[in-house]
């Protein structure tokens, strides 16, 4: 295992972009996701109980890309 040595200023300091990917490059094998199998599809009639605050549902009419 590799020994880093760090002086004082440079933990005080923030890290630069490549530090910080150095640093996610070196964890990388920690982190191990499991593989997930896509969730079913549920039919619409299963869906109930859903309630959408009037101020949601105005936000959302008054985005062009979303709204009718």
């Amino acid at each position: 295992m590799s020994n880093f040595t760090v002086t004082r200023e440079q933990y005080e300091s923030d890290p630069t972009l490549a530090e910080l990917r150095g640093d996610s490059a070196r964890m990388v094998p920690h982190w191990v996701v499991p593989a997930e199998s896509e969730p079913a599809p549920v039919s619409p009639s299963l869906i109930h109980g859903v309630v959408v605050p009037a101020a949601s549902a105005r936000l959302i009419a008054a985005t062009p890309e979303y709204g009718a």
